[in-house]
């Protein structure tokens, strides 16, 4: 199966990328000549993270019949100061809030999708370190 993304120029250092019906601007920060009109193509290597976890604890969790009032994934990458400038690892934090969470099974959630599903942080831990944190928010 292969993937494909289209980028079209909207002139200076802004993109669009079509992806499947979807449209996505990325654009560079006006300190290096952007205009700051989209996102930055490195931070959504973070968001890839993000969402690609997200999804699969989701779908674990639906499967282990396990529900939750609200699950909030954030991906935090530390920048080399070198140039190429690029993430020299990322530390992912997922956060559950509920009533009666039942950690034992949030935590073997999201050691399947670290572990065996996730593709995203499959293919980051084979170059850079990638840690995570659990936090419970109990109502």
């Amino acid at each position: 199966m292969k993937h494909k993304v289209e980028m079209s120029w909207q002139g200076k250092l802004a993109y669009k990328a079509n992806m499947d019906g979807h449209e996505i601007i990325t654009d560079a920060s006006t300190q290096v000549g952007g205009d700051g009109s989209g996102v930055s193509p490195k931070k959504l290597m973070l968001t890839a993270l993000a969402g690609c976890t997200g999804i699969d604890i989701a779908m674990i969790l639906k499967k282990m019949r396990v529900e939750v009032r609200d699950i909030k994934v954030s991906v935090e990458g530390e920048l080399t100061e070198e140039q190429p400038s690029y993430y020299k690892n990322m530390h992912i934090i997922y956060e559950f809030f509920g009533k009666d969470i039942p950690h034992a099974k949030i935590e073997r959630a999201v050691k399947l999708s670290e572990e065996e599903y996730c593709g995203v942080s499959a293919l980051y831990k084979k170059v850079i370190p990638v840690t995570s944190e659990i936090i419970y928010h109990e109502e």
